[in-house]
């Protein structure tokens, strides 16, 4: 469907990546609701706690492979209608939640999970579709702006709403992300198809009015005939490739690559914090965790933050460089509060939230945007579609793990040790980025390809040489 009414870009732009407000929002609104309801409903097993909060990510892990099918069938835009549909029914469902009724709540969490998983399919397809090369870098960091945005979002509505009852404070808190569920509803209504579904679909008209919205007239033609060759290309690719293609010798290394990538994000142990920061501090000092609602505000300052800095300096430093930077000063800053306990130079109890602002100031502009860059750049045409499928999954997977674990893994040692657990899998992804993964900055996809074929060699020779 397309609008014959001319519809700025700026529009589109917004409206397309406004579903990552609701992505992050649900996922952040947890750490703030979750101190109210395990005192609402006298929640004690760790097991229990971790499900509520992790379902969300157990859900996604099966609506990004959905999504990324049907929207191929039924457009981006009829997809993100749905996921707003989703996101505003499974919030509301969440705020009426039975007393008692955790096996209720994880249900419809695993719902609502299935829209944020979606949402990470989506968004970014929407927008590389959208948008024109020069800028398609940028648009992706906006993505991932308005990603952590959506979570500072839900942790200043969570603060604001701190004071009332109980019992009401943690319902308003996941209910009110219908709100901006339907405000993205609204907002997509007036979107268009993008036009490389158009042209997949035969509907070249509909493709080209699409593109005199967001294109200079005399770019038009050109860009129009493109889609039509690409399209083309990856019909031809498709018929000739399946699962088995990912690990057949020729992609084999560029899909650990980025596989690997998305699974470390995971497993370094971010989300950890994003979802578990009052808990964190209560552990730490004592006090209340519904009174240390205003640390995730702080998280949240520093993740948008971050993203922004992304946006000036992603183009300017090698994507290896960024990783490996990020990766040893957040494995450091998991590592050293254990270090110094054993040593008893860790004296004051909120050391350990200092260093956890450290790892999030650097985990924000090097491990969370760059993740999904180079998934974007790193995966040959042949196996790209499946490939990015998989490293979505894995990436969820891992984000549902730590959800889960973290609450079990603090129950049977202390959080200093939990946390350099977490540091020496960071150090374990610094290593994998310099052995597995190659320069993508600059390069074309061809190049790419052949760079990680030559990796893949060096690295084979010097197996045989040790053996």
């Amino acid at each position: 469907m397309t609008s014959t009414k001319k519809i700025s870009s700026g529009f589109i732009y917004f409206f397309g990546s406004f579903g990552g407000i609701l992505f992050g929002y649900d996922i952040g609104v947890m750490t703030g609701a979750l101190p109210f309801l395990e005192h609402d409903w006298a929640l004690t097993n760790a097991g229990v706690i971790g499900w509520i909060t992790s379902a969300v990510m157990f859900g996604a892990i099966f609506g990004g492979a959905i999504s990324g099918q049907l929207s191929d069938k039924l457009g981006r835009r009829k997809m993100i209608l749905i996921s707003a549909l989703i996101f505003a029914v499974g919030s509301l469902l969440s705020g009426l939640a039975p007393n008692q009724g955790s096996t209720y709540l994880i249900a419809v969490r695993i719902f609502l999970g299935l829209a944020v998983g979606a949402s990470s399919a989506l968004v970014p397809a929407y927008m590389s579709e959208m948008s024109p090369a020069r800028l398609r870098g940028r648009l992706t960091g906006i993505n991932q702006t308005m990603i952590v945005s959506g979570m500072l979002i839900s942790y200043v509505v969570d603060y604001l709403l701190k004071g009332m009852p109980e019992l009401i404070a943690w319902r308003l808190m996941l209910g009110s992300a219908a709100i901006p569920a339907i405000i993205l509803f609204a907002g997509v209504l007036r979107l268009p198809e993008s036009p490389r579904f158009l042209v997949k679909n035969g509907d070249l008209a509909g493709a080209k009015q699409v593109l005199s919205f967001i294109r200079p007239a005399d770019e038009i033609s050109g860009e129009l005939a493109d889609i039509q060759d690409a399209a083309t290309d990856e019909a031809t690719v498709a018929q000739n490739t399946s699962w088995g293609t990912l690990f057949s010798g020729k992609y084999r290394y560029l899909v650990i690559a980025g596989v690997g990538v998305a699974a470390f994000q995971q497993f370094q142990g971010a989300n950890a914090i994003f979802y578990y920061i009052p808990l964190i501090v209560q552990q730490a000092t004592g006090s209340a965790a519904s009174s240390a609602l205003l640390w995730p505000i702080i998280q949240g300052i520093i993740l948008v933050i971050g993203s922004l800095l992304f946006l000036v300096i992603a183009d300017k430093f090698n994507r290896r460089t960024l990783l490996t930077l990020g990766g040893v000063v957040m494995g450091l800053s998991f590592i050293l509060p254990a270090f110094l306990n054993v040593v008893n130079l860790n004296k004051n109890p909120m050391l350990i939230v200092l260093f956890l602002s450290i790892y999030v100031a650097f985990y924000s502009f090097t491990w969370a945007p760059l993740t999904w860059v180079l998934i974007g750049e790193v995966f040959p045409l042949a196996v790209r579609g499946r490939a990015s499928g998989l490293a979505s999954s894995f990436n969820w997977i891992g984000s549902f793990a730590v959800g889960l674990l973290f609450p079990i893994m603090t129950e049977s040692m202390s959080q200093d040790a939990v946390f350099a657990i977490f540091g020496i899998i960071c150090l374990l992804g610094v290593a994998f980025i310099r052995l597995f993964v190659p320069e993508t900055k600059g390069r074309t996809l061809e190049e790419i390809e052949q760079q990680g074929t030559q990796a893949k060699k060096a690295y084979e020779v010097s197996e045989s040489q040790d053996r």
